[in-house]
């Protein structure tokens, strides 16, 4: 059980300092209770308080950093089972399996089609991560130079896949700087496996032939002193991966098993025998709870409905993703500009603002805080009324910018027209179209 966020506090040095990143110890404490600050980030608490906090300290599932530069990230980290109970924090990696013995060409085009995939979403640059290799031959000369190959010529992060630690050492050493995955200890190697990432100081994967291998072999590597694991529970059928997500998962958020307190990898590329079906199972351990899954290859029709999957679940349900409140300029607005106001929804703006800017016609658009709301249900909230409106039209200084008195309204809103005429009568209300994608045609005509 660990520590309350006040049992923490008192351990703390209590300086309020604010290196930390959080203004007083006290916030610092909740932090670490609720699992969402690390123990290291305190520059003066004593040896003595570090033992006792380790375990307050320490979030139930160990985050685990893999790669280095733009494509890094963190999985693991997580708290709860559900989303609905508080937020999930680091999203599902996606990796391609690619085969060591693939000749330089081949590699360099696919890495050229794979970094393309980049996808904007709500202000969100959405694209995967990973590229896994497998050594298919046993050469350390052919699987280093395609290892070296994507960590320098790409952006993406490294699965170094090999059942032999001598040709992984190599690997490793070449490219110590993409911080790779070393995949993966078995029964038959944990112990070089072990002394492997022990030594080079990189996050092993770990797999077992079973549940019941993969907690001894978990428990083996912790012992060594190694933190940052990955488990593959060895199944490659689907109802049996399922469970055992659901059950590794489960273990240390209910059960306090530390043993399996770490994030998975997964590889629908081993459980299908095309892509679509691959993206199906894909989909399923984003929700459920795979932290890495790879891929047999990247296509657009799969990859993207993946990545807007994995952006809507790793989202925080209780705050909509917002903008700041204030005057946008769509391409060159200037003083005769049509002006449009909406709400700040993340969604509502980049879908408003995408059509406005395919008209061709420069405007300004105001974004009303709502409180990340889209326009039907800020209405609904009372949070874009007329008189609220109005209000925020009067005080937002669009009036200094424009020689005229006409603002368009969502279509949605029109209920609105009356209040805010009362709010700004010297205004002319005008109810623009229920539907974004007819915003193009309705301001070129608006024009002339």
């Amino acid at each position: 059980m660990g520590l309350t966020g006040i049992q923490i506090f008192k351990l703390l040095p209590k300086t309020n300092c604010g290196e930390c990143g959080v203004p007083t110890c006290l916030a610092f404490a909740m932090n670490l209770a609720s699992g969402k600050a690390e123990l290291d980030a305190c520059p003066y608490v004593s040896d003595e308080a570090r033992e006792k906090l380790a375990e307050a300290s320490a979030p139930p599932i160990r985050p685990v950093a893999i790669g280095a530069g733009p494509r890094a990230f963190k999985v693991g980290g997580e708290l709860v089972l559900f989303r609905h109970e508080k937020t999930f924090y680091n999203p599902t990696a996606l990796g391609v399996l690619v085969p060591s013995d693939i000749s330089a060409d081949e590699l360099d085009t696919k890495l050229k089609i794979w970094n393309a995939y980049q996808f904007e979403r709500v202000g969100l640059n959405l694209r995967p991560e990973l590229v896994a290799l497998k050594d298919v031959n046993g050469g350390a000369g052919v699987f280093v130079a395609a290892a070296k190959k994507v960590a320098e010529e790409s952006e993406f992060g490294l699965v170094l896949m090999s059942e032999k630690p001598a040709v992984l050492k190599e690997a490793a050493e070449a490219i110590a700087f993409k911080r790779p995955l070393l995949y993966a200890a078995t029964g038959d190697n944990v112990d070089d496996m072990g002394n492997l990432a022990k030594d080079t100081g990189l996050p092993l994967a770990v797999k077992g032939k079973d549940m019941d291998d993969l907690i001894a072999l978990s428990d083996k590597l912790t012992g060594m002193g190694l933190k940052d694991l990955v488990l593959d529970s060895g199944s490659r059928e689907l109802k049996k991966v399922f469970e055992d997500q659901v059950a590794i998962r489960r273990a240390p958020l209910k059960e306090g098993n530390r043993s399996l307190g770490f994030p998975t990898i997964t590889f629908p590329c081993e459980m299908a025998s095309n892509l679509d079906v691959e993206t199906m199972i894909a989909s399923m351990l984003i929700a459920k709870y795979g932290s890495i899954a790879i891929l047999s290859d990247f296509k657009g029709e799969s990859l993207f409905p993946l990545l807007v999957e994995r952006l809507n679940i790793f989202t925080d349900p209780q705050r909509p993703m917002t903008v700041t409140e204030g005057i946008y300029e769509i391409g060159t607005p200037d003083e005769n500009s049509p002006v449009l106001v909406t709400t700040n929804f993340s969604l509502t703006y980049f879908i408003v603002s995408g059509e406005i800017e395919g008209s061709r016609v420069p405007s300004w658009l105001l974004i009303m805080d709502t409180e990340g709301l889209s326009v039907m249900t800020a209405w609904a909230a009372g949070k874009f009324v007329g008189d609220a409106v109005g209000m925020f039209v009067k005080k937002c200084g669009i009036a200094d910018k424009i020689a005229h008195r006409k603002i368009i309204i969502p279509g949605y809103a029109a209920a609105i027209t009356g209040d805010m005429e009362e709010e700004l009568p010297d205004w002319e209300i005008i109810v623009g179209p229920r539907d974004a994608s007819l915003i193009p045609k309705f301001l070129r005509e608006m024009v002339g």
